[in-house]
C-alpha cells in the first residue's frame, strides 16, 4: 500500500492554512506573508532531470523563458503566548504547474527568564542552513541555491518533532548564544537516491509535500537488481517503520559569528522496499557543519559543507560517500547587494555492483546582483557556471561531462 505521509499526518498540516481565517476571526493573531518571482532565462538545450532528462540546468527547452519561476505564501496563526501554528505553501512551475506545502507544523515556545525550551511538531526543514533564511527557505543571496541545500530542499524534510534548549546570551549577561537541538522523524527514508542517481546540482526548486521528482532513465535500473527501482523518487516516502533523528548546536557570538553544527542519520534499512511506490529505503548519514561571519555592517561571508554517506539495496548494494561544500561573499551598498559564491559537490562510489555507475562531480561559480526598487519590488541578475561530470552519462553513450552557463534576470514582489 502507498504510504507517504499519511492522511491524519496531512490532515494536521492542511489545517495549519485552513484554519487561519478561523481563527482570525477568534482575535487569535494571524500573518500572512508572500512572494512572488518572475524570471526571464536562458534555457538549457538538455532536457532538465525533473523531466527524466540529462540536464543539469532548473529551466530546459519545455520551460517558459519568461514566466513565474516561484511563488510562496506563508501563514503564522500565534494560538497563545506560547503555541503557533506554521504553514508555507510554494507553487512549483516545474515540470507541471502544481501549489502544494512545503511545511507545516506547530511550534511551542513558552516565555521563560534563564534557558529557553520549545519545539517543533509537523512537516519542517532542519535548520542546517545559513544560505536560506528568507521566506519560504529561500536565499536572499542567490536565486540558484548552493548544490549542497538544493539537495536539501529536494530529498530532506524533518516530519515528526524537533525539541531545542537555548541559552540565551542576553539572559545571561554574555556574549554567546547557545542552542543545542534533537529530533526524531519519519517519512524521509528515499533521501539519498538523488546523490546516487544524478549527484548534487545547483538550483532553486523545492519539493512540495507527496511530490514525486524524476531523474535521467539510468541503464542500472534496467537490471535484475535495480529493476524494482522507479525512475523517480518520492523523498518523503515511509518504507522501512524506523524512526531517524539528527541533532544539531547552533553557536554565536555578538551576533557576528552564527555556526551550526548538524549530524543527521534517517536510519533507513536499505534492503527494504516498498512495491508499489517503487522506492527503496536508503541508509543515509551525514554532517553539516555552517559558518556565517559579519566582517562588517554591509559584508559577510558565508561557508557549509556536508561530508556523509548513502546506501540502499541487499549487502549495500549501492554505496557512496560524499561531500559539498561552498563559500560565498555578500556586499550590500545602498540599495544594491552583491554576492558571489563558489562551490565543490562529489559522490564517491564504493560498492561492489560495477554496473551501476554513481561517480559524480560538480563544481560551479555564481554571481548575482540586486536592487531594492522599494519596499516591496526588489530586481536583479544572476550569471552562472556549472562543471558536471557523472559516470552514469558514459554508460547510456554519452559525454562524461557537460558544462552550463545560466544566466537569469528576476523581478521580486514581497507582500
Amino acid at each position: 500500500m502507498k504510504q507517504m505521509i499519511t492522511s491524519k499526518q496531512l490532515s494536521a498540516m492542511l489545517s495549519v492554512l485552513l484554519l487561519s481565517p478561523y481563527v482570525a476571526a477568534q482575535d487569535i493573531s494571524t500573518h500572512f506573508k508572500g512572494a512572488i518571482d518572475v524570471s526571464l532565462t536562458n534555457p538549457s538545450n538538455m532536457k532538465a532531470w525533473h523531466q527524466q532528462g540529462w540536464g543539469i540546468a532548473r529551466f530546459d527547452k519545455g520551460s517558459n523563458q519568461l514566466g513565474v519561476s516561484r511563488a510562496v505564501l506563508s501563514t503564522r496563526v500565534d494560538l497563545s503566548s506560547a503555541w503557533s501554528a506554521h504553514g508555507v505553501a510554494q507553487y512549483v512551475a516545474d515540470p507541471k504547474d502544481k501549489f502544494g506545502l512545503t511545511e507545516a507544523y506547530a511550534q511551542y515556545q513558552p516565555l521563560a527568564q534563564g534557558y529557553q525550551f520549545s519545539a517543533r511538531i509537523g512537516g519542517f526543514y532542519p535548520r542546517m542552513s545559513l544560505e536560506n533564511p528568507a521566506l519560504g527557505w529561500a536565499s536572499p543571496y542567490t536565486y540558484h541555491y548552493s548544490a549542497l541545500n538544493a539537495w536539501l530542499g529536494e530529498e530532506v524534510r524533518t516530519f515528526g518533532a524537533e525539541f531545542e534548549l537555548k541559552r540565551a546570551a542576553r539572559r545571561f549577561r554574555s556574549k554567546h548564544d547557545i542552542s543545542m537541538i534533537g529530533a526524531i522523524f519519519k517519512g524521509n527514508d528515499p533521501a539519498g537516491t538523488l546523490i546516487a542517481w544524478r549527484g548534487f546540482v545547483p538550483h532553486d526548486r523545492q519539493s512540495v509535500f507527496n511530490e514525486r521528482i524524476g531523474f535521467a532513465p539510468l541503464k542500472s535500473l534496467s537490471t535484475p537488481q535495480l529493476r524494482l527501482q522507479g525512475q523517480y523518487v518520492e523523498p518523503f516516502t515511509e518504507i522501512d517503520g524506523r524512526f531517524g533523528y539528527y541533532t544539531g548546536l547552533h553557536w554565536s557570538y555578538l551576533k557576528r559569528h552564527n555556526v551550526r553544527l548538524y549530524w543527521y542519520d534517517n536510519n533507513g534499512d536499505p534492503s527494504a522496499i516498498n512495491y508499489v511506490t517503487k522506492q527503496y529505503a536508503w541508509d543515509t548519514k551525514f554532517w553539516s557543519l555552517a559558518w556565517r561571519a559579519k566582517l562588517s555592517a554591509q559584508s559577510q561571508v558565508i561557508m557549509q559543507a556536508m561530508l556523509g554517506n548513502t546506501a540502499m539495496g541487499l549487502n549495500r548494494g549501492v554505496d557512496n560517500d560524499f561531500y559539498s561544500w561552498f563559500v560565498m561573499f555578500s556586499h550590500t551598498f545602498d540599495d544594491y547587494r552583491v554576492s558571489a559564491k563558489a562551490e565543490q559537490s562529489k559522490v564517491i562510489d564504493k560498492d561492489f555492483w560495477q554496473f551501476d555507475e554513481n561517480a559524480s562531480f560538480t563544481q560551479g561559480a555564481t554571481i548575482n546582483v540586486q536592487k531594492s526598487l522599494s519596499e516591496k519590488w526588489q530586481l536583479g541578475a544572476e550569471l552562472q557556471f556549472i562543471d558536471y561530470e557523472a559516470d552514469a552519462r558514459l554508460a547510456v553513450g554519452r559525454t562524461l561531462g557537460l558544462d552550463e552557463q545560466i544566466w537569469r534576470i528576476t523581478a521580486q514582489y514581497q507582500f
